[in-house]
């Protein structure tokens, strides 16, 4: 008779845990859920590169999220906002008279560690550009020059570019003598729709020297893909220390930029097409 009793009651016991567990809608060999890792940024992603400097990171925000307290300032009339590709939210510059303003920093020369890697996402909203250089027919959309104190600039052409030889919405990069003068630089030549954001990349290296390149090069990828190498030597090119700031949206007052820049980096050594890649897919995907 107990041993009835204690039949029973172990069944009676095994019934309860397996009510239990079904009422939790977990069995005895379940786990509980993991908490999902929250995924990694495109901030993170550029940041654990370690840039001299990252501007532009969201609207209105003029702040170096490097660290290194290179911050900005923005001039002119005030930017209005959109989104990059992932959502995150971008500046657009009015073509008239907007920019944004870095000061010179030793820290943010080619001249420091003889390489440079310059980043950044635009979005040309005109095929051609109202406000260009005196007499050309390109705007400079970023850079750091201004006269006896030039590095390095970023340029697109108009579509309705007058020259002989074709340039139409060539986008480029260079790199200058202090003195000014040519400089010497890579480009891509694509049609550029109005509204399509480009992910521009100019690496500049006057380190890794060899027989094709002996005072360095300059190379453009665009979207993540490589797409010209130039020899410095080609326009007898020795960059200098200089002292003009950084500007986003023009380089010299010269001409100005109609669309959209975010997500500005530079690096004070040269990425690879490896990383460079890594940053265009966290964006587009």
């Amino acid at each position: 008779m107990i041993a009835i009793r204690k039949i029973t009651w172990i069944f009676a016991l095994s019934f309860l845990l397996f009510s239990c567990s079904k009422e939790s809608g977990q069995g005895p060999d379940e786990k509980e859920p993991e908490d999902e890792q929250p995924q990694e940024s495109y901030d993170d992603l550029v940041l654990s590169k370690k840039p001299s400097g990252y501007w532009l990171a969201s609207f209105g925000d003029a702040s170096d999220l490097s660290g290194k307290k290179h911050d900005g300032e923005f001039k002119g009339p005030k930017t209005e906002s959109t989104t990059l590709p992932n959502g995150d939210a971008a500046n657009v510059f009015d073509g008239e008279a907007a920019y944004l303003e870095i000061p010179d920093a030793d820290h943010l020369e080619l001249t420091t560690t003889g390489e440079l890697t310059i980043e950044a996402w635009m979005r040309p909203d005109v095929e051609d550009f109202p406000n260009v250089e005196k007499d050309k027919d390109y705007i400079h959309w970023m850079g750091k020059g201004t006269p006896g104190q030039h590095s390095w600039a970023a340029r697109m052409y108009n579509k309705d570019s007058w020259r002989e030889e074709d340039r139409s919405q060539r986008i480029s990069g260079y790199a200058f003598n202090l003195s000014g003068g040519l400089g010497a630089g890579s480009y891509f030549q694509d049609h550029i729709k109005p509204g399509t954001w480009v992910h521009y990349v100019l690496v500049i290296n006057t380190n890794n020297t060899s027989s094709a390149y002996p005072t360095g090069y300059t190379i453009i990828y665009r979207d993540g893909e490589k797409r010209q190498q130039r020899n410095l030597k080609d326009y007898d090119i020795i960059p200098g220390n200089g002292t003009a700031p950084i500007r986003i949206g023009t380089r010299d007052l010269g001409s100005f930029f109609l669309g959209a820049i975010g997500k500005v980096a530079i690096y004070d050594y040269e990425l690879s097409a490896e990383q460079l890649k890594e940053n265009y897919l966290k964006m587009v995907n």
